[in-house]
């Protein structure tokens, strides 16, 4: 193979994913001037929606934006190596247990204490946040649901919550989504086990389809926050399901119709910058948004980065602690750790912007993720490359072609 020829030369080749971190800053910075310059055109988008009751429930400008961001890293999903998962039992189990018995759980914990206790004063003990209505949930005006209170803003009854809150309802989202997207970037650039990632990647592509909605109906409720739990199984179907079967099912056609190298070669290169200029886009539209605010109060970010940026070494440490405990390869252990420190952002940013809107505190958190996701990842790449001494090196392959 030339695949371990290569491994001294693995880098982010594109523009878009070498300086995702820059495009990030660049689009906030825009965004904001859009605001500015045109503050009705993200909210005559936004309101260009599917609605029920009169009241929208996806904004379609947003739902396109955000398949294209998902439609890529889904037809990349080989799903038949799934069944030879079961060669690789212990990287699979440990990945399974950090992504949904671990993580879930630390992020809501470390959430709760940096937003709701410590640095509540500064975002504001009294600040509010305006979200949509949990689908078909009709109260009236003055109503009570959870920690919020039915109120009239923009002519649409909203819940008026705590904004503190709604910030801990976009970490929730990122921490019940584990990445399927760049971790196939960070663990190849770790130089880990290619193959294993796409397998895991697969196998929390379709867990997801179960444990999101779950796990995200019960932490939102724990957090007093409302639980639209029919727009989160809408939010599976049009932000994992749909894409997932899509990408299927043209990977299997294409294939078929031109070839497995043709398919890698040309169709996947050309679909390369799509899911970033996706993301770009959506990102634009929502800081057009939630300019005033940030203007109002900078510090806005820092208050949410600093328990995701704890939330992600600590998974990561975790995952390669328990992967050398368990006396995985190197190559194993890398990927497990990436995959349970990254957050799949798109379908979080996706799923907050479905259940409490594009304006919404909860949606700005899930952007907050994609900001420190690159800097922070590609530094524990570094730390990676320069441990694998720490475990057992790989035992030479043996290849059935004879060369």
């Amino acid at each position: 193979m030339r695949e371990t020829g290569k491994l001294s030369e693995r880098r982010m080749t594109g523009v878009f994913e070498r300086f995702l971190t820059i495009w990030v800053v660049l689009c906030i910075v825009g965004g904001i001037a859009l605001g500015k310059i045109a503050p009705g055109l993200a909210k005559a988008l936004d309101g260009v929606a599917v609605r029920v009751n009169g009241a929208p429930v996806i904004s379609i400008p947003i739902a396109v934006c955000l398949f294209f961001m998902m439609y890529p890293i889904m037809v990349k999903i080989d799903f038949g190596s799934i069944i030879k998962a079961g060669k690789s039992g212990k990287p699979i189990f440990l990945t399974l247990f950090i992504n949904w018995c671990v993580k879930p759980f630390t992020m809501y914990a470390l959430a709760m204490l940096f937003l709701g206790v410590l640095f509540r004063g500064f975002i504001g003990a009294d600040a509010t946040d305006f979200v949509k209505m949990p689908f078909g949930l009709d109260l009236p005006v003055g109503a009570i649901h959870g920690a919020g209170r039915v109120v009239m803003h923009g002519g649409l009854k909203m819940l008026e919550i705590p904004l503190w809150r709604s910030y801990l309802a976009g970490c929730i989202l990122l921490g019940i989504a584990p990445c399927t997207a760049m971790v196939l970037v960070w663990g190849h650039l770790a130089r880990g086990n290619d193959g294993l990632t796409l397998v895991m990647v697969a196998i929390n592509s379709l867990t997801m389809l179960v444990l999101y909605g779950v796990l995200g109906g019960f932490l939102l409720g724990v957090g007093q926050l409302p639980v639209p739990w029919q727009a989160l199984v809408l939010s599976i179907v049009i932000y994992v399901a749909l894409p997932l079967v899509a990408g299927y099912l043209s990977r299997k056609w294409i294939i078929a119709a031109r070839g497995e190298d043709w398919f890698k070669d040309k169709f996947l290169h050309l679909l390369t910058p799509v899911t970033i200029i996706a993301l770009l886009t959506t990102l634009v539209l929502l800081f057009s948004f939630k300019g005033d605010v940030i203007v109002a109060n900078p510090l806005t970010i820092l208050w949410i980065a600093i328990p995701l940026f704890i939330q992600t070494n600590l998974i990561f440490w975790l995952g390669y602690g328990l992967a050398k405990l368990l006396k995985l390869r190197y190559e194993d252990a890398a990927p497990v750790a990436m995959i349970g420190a990254s957050n799949h952002f798109e379908v979080a940013i996706a799923t907050a912007t479905l259940l409490f809107g594009l304006s919404s505190g909860a949606a700005l958190a899930t952007v907050v993720g994609v900001l420190i996701e690159v800097p922070v990842m590609l530094g524990l790449v570094s730390i990676c490359r320069r441990t694998t001494g720490w475990f057992s090196p790989a035992a030479p392959e043996k290849s059935s072609s004879g060369v």
